[in-house]
């Protein structure tokens, strides 16, 4: 029996304990813990570590992104919601059959909705951090995901040049002094790898593409998130990289992907 079942009271007190924290959404943020809680005091538990600031995703173990309750375990990337545009511009691009690779994959939960939109496909991740490779593998291997662990492409098999269709890479892109300026769970709690891109933010990105040409099919695309004051020098990058370069918007998510195409 859930908490919910006993303490008809518990989400009215737990709803103001949250609102009091600074959290936004308070309302459906109480409904996961109270569904999560298997007794009033892992529920108190649960909150004081919500109050506290730590992500609610690592709190209750998983996140639903594009759908899917995908596991998220402490110390791995929390997938944002704006990065459903990069799994809608990648199931765009690929066929059945494709060969999706998943690049500083986090929790593998990019990688994973492509695999369900598209189909039967070949999907590979790798990431550089060993919670993330366990929690990627765990996500990944229903859908038959291949996870590797090390720096970007470091970690991949030689057989997989010139073989991808769809490279999903959703690099750290915030520069390294407006790491403070996050929210609290973010700086407080994520590691910090997944967050920092350097001096403008974009120097992972320029390592991925510097790449990403030997790695990917004839036609085959990359697709990157960046920020709006980023596009000019990242679509440099790509074009710097031998790719042909797209810049797409989305208002209804409030992100910019770059994505780019191998022409041979």
């Amino acid at each position: 029996m859930r908490v919910s079942d006993v303490l008809p009271l518990a989400y009215d007190n737990l709803v103001c304990r949250l609102r009091k924290a600074g959290c936004v959404f308070a309302e459906d943020e109480a409904k996961l813990l109270l569904s999560a809680a298997r007794s009033p005091a892992e529920l108190d538990a649960m909150a004081q570590r919500r109050v506290a600031g730590e992500p609610l995703e690592y709190i209750v173990g998983w996140v639903d992104f594009c759908g899917l309750k995908v596991s998220i375990d402490p110390g791995v990337f929390v997938p944002r919601q704006r990065s459903r545009m990069l799994v809608r511009e990648s199931a765009r691009r690929a066929l059945p059959g494709a060969v999706i690779l998943d690049l500083c994959c986090g929790s593998g939960a990019l990688g994973l909705a492509t695999a369900v939109a598209v189909g039967m496909v070949e999907l590979h991740a790798s990431d550089i951090s060993a919670d993330a490779v366990q929690c990627a593998k765990r996500n990944l291997d229903p859908v038959g995901g291949h996870v590797y662990q090390g720096d970007l492409f470091r970690a991949l098999p030689a057989s997989l040049r010139g073989r991808v269709n769809a490279l999903i890479a959703n690099v750290p892109y915030v520069p390294t002094e407006a790491i403070s300026l996050m929210p609290r769970e973010a700086r407080g709690y994520e590691p910090r790898t997944t967050l920092d891109g350097g001096r403008d933010g974009l120097e992972v990105l320029r390592r991925v593409v510097a790449e990403a040409t030997s790695w990917l099919a004839p036609a085959g695309h990359l697709l990157m998130e960046v920020h709006q004051s980023q596009i000019q020098h990242a679509t440099a990058a790509f074009r710097s990289g031998g790719l042909a370069a797209e810049t797409i918007n989305s208002v209804e998510l409030d992100t910019t992907i770059i994505a780019g195409t191998n022409p041979g």
